[in-house]
């Protein structure tokens, strides 16, 4: 499953950078995760990089995109690949 940012999010700007696929973005009252290009890290960190430095642990699995680490595997493999592998 990919992730989401709820409502208790302070904007602290901590977990946009950390985010290897670039799918954290500063939305119209707090972040938001895009949900497409959410991997959870699979691919890139054991833990998602995110929950991981949110102070307020406001980042949770978003039970509408459920998916499993394989097609979570899947995903990173297609972002490598339409980008190039590389961190904009």
């Amino acid at each position: 499953m990919a992730l989401l940012i709820t409502d208790q999010c302070i904007n602290c700007d901590v977990c946009e950078p950390e985010c290897p696929n670039q799918a954290i973005f500063e939305g119209v009252e707090h972040y938001e995760i895009d949900p497409r290009r959410c991997t959870q890290c699979v691919g890139h960190f054991a833990v998602p990089q995110c929950v991981e430095v949110c102070p307020v642990d406001c980042i949770l699995s978003d039970r509408e995109t459920i998916e499993t680490e394989d097609q979570l595997l899947e995903k990173f493999k297609r972002l490598q690949l339409t980008e190039g592998g590389h961190r904009q």
